[in-house]
């Protein structure tokens, strides 16, 4: 609160966001008692308007009795100056001037808060519902799955223009104090021009735009953002996104799905080989496809080293061009069926594929085999269950068949432990990447170590 003449302040706001047509600056009067409110037409809520404000001083006797009224508001928020102040009245707050005292209390109109279903990261037997676009209501979601009096919520503000509130979610008890100072450094250290979603926060906090792997994990499911709670781990949200962050995470973070949770052990343990399998076979089939057909046939056994051989008879070039022509294929096929309306993406994506694929083996373009290890890889990149990891393996992928076509066998062998090499040196806010469980988690979770 400040002391200073009101019209004068909210003239010199007027101003300030003149020539915007949604600017309010009215008083209210009664036998002798005046009010000055301010605020922007478009972002305040009418309906809380005229409930919590326009009603109440009409019903008041004086103004000493509004004030204490407007005082004992649980919207009431401190009182700013300058260019924070600006920013807060964007942000949906109402100034409201009594006598020479002045209070902002927050009626933002949001359109956003109904939660949605979840789309990236499906379950059967879990929880169908994941967040919302606006941070109060995710807070809520959280608080409302998460009962341990230790989760505390730190906000902070961005500094780019669209200075949006972003909250750091982490339980007390379990957090590692290192990591959480690191995540905050990294946040005060950001300086960009405009923050729109949890996606774009991802990219500024891994530490470099051009890292191949992810160093935190982008979720919808507020189940996941319990569980990494519990294992001591932080969240940060970004208010306007419907995705939270959790940080920090290792490889095996990205191949673990919330159905695993919801299963018996041997069904997760199935499931869990099945997926490390095809991350194997995403990786490092077509690499293996062109080591064995370009130079080391003789691994093979007889009659499949024939059949190989005989599938690939008048295609005119070398096996390395017709693994990166048809996974490129893929890959528009994939990205097609992205950005393709719902309605028509899965029957164009499906007919052209199977009309590519036919008319390359007709045409002599491609083998039989080719085919075969094409609808492998397609197949098995859809089974790591976060999509940035997918994105990621993916690109490894070809980087192995580079390397297999320079220097064959041994270069695929060689990418591989160098992949695997430089994984191991990775860290996620200072934690290594390659680390099996996250420092003792399940002690921790039950209480019988803390930091």
């Amino acid at each position: 609160m400040a002391k200073t003449n009101p019209p004068a302040l909210m003239n010199e706001l007027s101003e300030k966001f003149s020539p915007s047509n949604d600017i309010i600056f009215k008083p209210l009067q009664m036998e002798g008692n005046t009010v000055y409110i301010f605020y922007l037409k478009s972002v305040i809520d009418g309906a809380k308007l005229q409930g919590m404000i326009i009603k109440p001083f009409f019903e008041m006797k004086s103004n000493v009795n509004f004030k204490s009224y407007i005082e004992s508001l649980p919207d009431l928020n401190g009182m700013k100056s300058g260019d924070e102040l600006l920013v807060e009245i964007t942000k949906g707050n109402i100034l409201i001037a009594i006598e020479d005292e002045f209070y902002l209390i927050d009626l933002k109109l949001v359109n956003s808060s109904d939660v949605q279903q979840t789309l990236m990261e499906p379950t059967v037997y879990g929880p169908q519902l994941a967040l919302s676009e606006d941070l109060d209501t995710n807070l809520n979601i959280i608080r409302q799955r998460y009962h341990e009096p230790t989760l505390k919520f730190e906000m902070h503000q961005l500094k780019d223009k669209a200075h949006q509130p972003v909250a750091i979610i982490y339980d007390e008890k379990t957090v590692k104090q290192s990591v959480l100072k690191k995540i905050k450094e990294n946040l005060n250290d950001i300086d960009v021009t405009l923050i729109q979603s949890a996606g774009d926060l991802q990219l500024h906090l891994n530490g470099s735009k051009i890292t191949l792997f992810p160093t935190l994990i982008l979720t919808e499911r507020p189940d996941r953002i319990s569980y990494n709670l519990a294992a001591g781990k932080v969240v940060i949200m970004i208010n306007g996104s419907p995705h939270a962050l959790i940080a920090p995470v290792v490889f095996f973070d990205f191949m673990l799905s919330m159905e695993d949770n919801y299963h018996t052990f041997w069904i997760t343990t199935f499931t869990l080989v099945l997926r490390y399998i095809g991350l194997i076979i995403c990786l490092i089939l077509p690499a293996m496809y062109v080591a064995v057909t370009s130079y080391t046939p003789d691994v093979l056994r007889t009659e499949l080293a024939l059949t190989v051989a005989g599938s690939r008879l008048g295609v005119p070039y070398p096996s390395f061009i017709e693994v990166i022509f048809m996974l490129i294929f893929m890959e528009f096929l994939t990205e097609a069926s992205i950005r393709l309306p719902k309605a028509i993406s899965a029957t164009a994506t499906t007919v052209g594929g199977l009309i590519l694929g036919t008319a390359a083996t007709e045409a002599a373009l491609t083998s039989n085999i080719m085919i075969i290890i094409v609808s492998a890889v397609a197949i098995t990149s859809f089974v790591i269950p976060i999509s940035e990891m997918s994105f990621s393996i993916r690109i490894c992928r070809y980087l192995l068949i580079i390397y297999t076509t320079l220097f064959g066998t041994l270069g695929l062998i060689l990418g591989s432990l160098g992949l695997v090499m430089f994984l191991a040196n990775k860290r996620s806010f200072g934690e290594p990447y390659l680390k099996m469980y996250w420092r003792g988690e399940k002690a921790e979770v039950k209480g019988q170590t803390k930091e």
